[in-house]
């Protein structure tokens, strides 16, 4: 038995093992590119900061992309999420392929695109999310603002009791504080003592998939 109706993912480093492997060599070379004087930028920094700041932020305000940079960094990220797919965590396709089977509903928030995490789901799952809300709606409209949210409680015709986030970062807790639905914090992740420090006190703290297993599942 299923313990909420709906799972609101996030994308990346929650399902998929893919900043390390996809968006953090994208925006190297996009450094290497725009502001070689300031390529070596480490792992450990780019997540601290995606986390602190947002990655719209981080080109706006650490590295400061005029409009058409920020074209060329766009096109850099979608060459490489175009030709990688990156692999999911492990025990989690089985885990998401039950709740589905038990009829739970699958929605993704994401600051990746549709078309990639359709792919995603297709490669290795075998199905597309229910509802998607990916990079493509726009600054104004992407999380931390609710707005995806409030679309999946009411296209879905759910409660916020009726469902669970899963983010690794504080852009997705703070969606879900703002319509008080319940927050799992996916810490398998990151091992980043100040992402760690923030989100410590999340609803949920998950150290494994194991983790979200026994908490969706009865």
């Amino acid at each position: 038995m299923i313990t909420y109706q709906c799972l609101i993912l996030d994308h990346d480093d929650t399902i998929f093992d893919s900043t390390r492997h996809v968006h953090y060599p994208a925006f190297l070379e996009t450094l290497s590119t725009l502001r070689p004087a300031q390529k070596d930028l480490s792992f450990n920094d780019f997540i601290a900061m995606c986390h602190t700041l947002g990655f719209e932020k981080i080109c706006d305000e650490v590295y400061h992309f005029d409009a058409d940079e920020l074209k060329i960094e766009y096109a850099i990220w979608k060459n490489y999420t175009g030709k990688t797919i990156p692999e999911p965590f492990e025990g989690i396709g089985s885990l998401l392929k039950e709740f589905v089977r038990q009829g739970g509903k699958i929605a993704v928030v994401s600051h990746s695109e549709s078309k990639e995490i359709k792919r995603d789901y297709l490669t290795h799952f075998g199905f597309e999310p229910d509802l998607i809300f990916g990079w493509e709606l726009g600054s104004e409209l992407r999380k931390p603002n609710p707005y995806p949210l409030i679309q999946i409680l009411d296209q879905l015709h759910l409660q916020p009791k009726d469902c669970l986030v899963i983010d690794d970062m504080r852009l997705g807790k703070e969606m879900a504080q703002a319509l008080n639905v319940d927050f799992a914090w996916a810490a398998w992740a990151h091992q980043n003592e100040a992402i760690q420090a923030s989100m410590k006190d999340s609803d949920h703290v998950l150290d494994s998939v194991e983790d979200l297993r026994k908490l969706i599942f009865k």
